[in-house]
């Protein structure tokens, strides 16, 4: 009979698990029961600490957000640089959303379960405003950014591969044949599906220059 004792059971042990397992089996086949099975112990074990996978989803992306934190500092940013701390801000976020299989899925629309995410939140509006945006403005300029950017990891990480098979890669020949009549739509298809580092620089910094022009200078509502 081994003697070895195992780490308690609690939330952090559950979500480290079940994010480990989300590159296995991807989000859809991240159950409960699989996480308990991983864990050694009884499926209705977790429902101490989890009601539902929805409430586990939640734990997770907040430990993703815990792990992701120094990504999002702005120390020592002045001002002017503003445009430079928002890329690399988003940046760091896509980074970290693609470390984990459907990454960006579990973290979109969840509700942190901590106050984790205040400090950053916090220090991010404080340099916007102090760039010379309203509150108002500086609320819509992160969200407009932090939206397009979990957008776009939702999107590249659906179009595959797969990262534990290497399948499911979109077959651009086959869409170009389908598209034959259509070749502007056809053409599109290279830069929408290849070069994804370089497409989301591109869309980024169209965003953060859409973001100075609208709402920099945007009155107080």
């Amino acid at each position: 009979m081994s003697t070895e004792r195992r780490a308690p059971l609690d939330r952090g042990r559950v979500a480290d698990t079940a994010l480990k397992l989300l590159n296995e089996v991807g989000l859809e086949g991240l159950t409960l029961r699989a996480i308990a099975r991983e864990l050694e112990v009884k499926a209705p074990a977790l429902y101490w600490h989890f009601k539902d996978k929805q409430a586990l989803l939640d734990e997770m992306a907040t430990e993703m957000l815990r792990r992701m934190a120094a990504e999002f500092t702005v120390d020592g940013v002045s001002a002017q640089d503003w445009r430079e701390a928002f890329f690399r801000m988003m940046s760091g976020l896509r980074e970290h959303l693609l470390r984990y299989r459907d990454g960006a899925k579990v973290y979109a629309g969840t509700r942190f379960t901590d106050m984790s995410y205040a400090e950053p939140m916090e220090a991010n509006l404080r340099l916007l405003t102090e760039a010379g945006f309203t509150p108002h403005a500086a609320a819509r300029a992160w969200f407009t950014a932090y939206s397009y950017t979990i957008g776009y990891v939702i999107e590249e990480q659906s179009m595959g591969p797969d990262p534990a098979t290497g399948a499911g890669s979109y077959d651009l020949e086959a869409r170009a044949e389908r598209l034959a009549e259509q070749p502007l739509a056809a053409q599109a298809g290279s830069e929408m599906f290849l070069r994804r580092d370089e497409g989301f620089e591109a869309g980024l910094h169209a965003v953060i220059a859409g973001i100075e022009a609208t709402l920099l200078a945007a009155p107080e509502k």
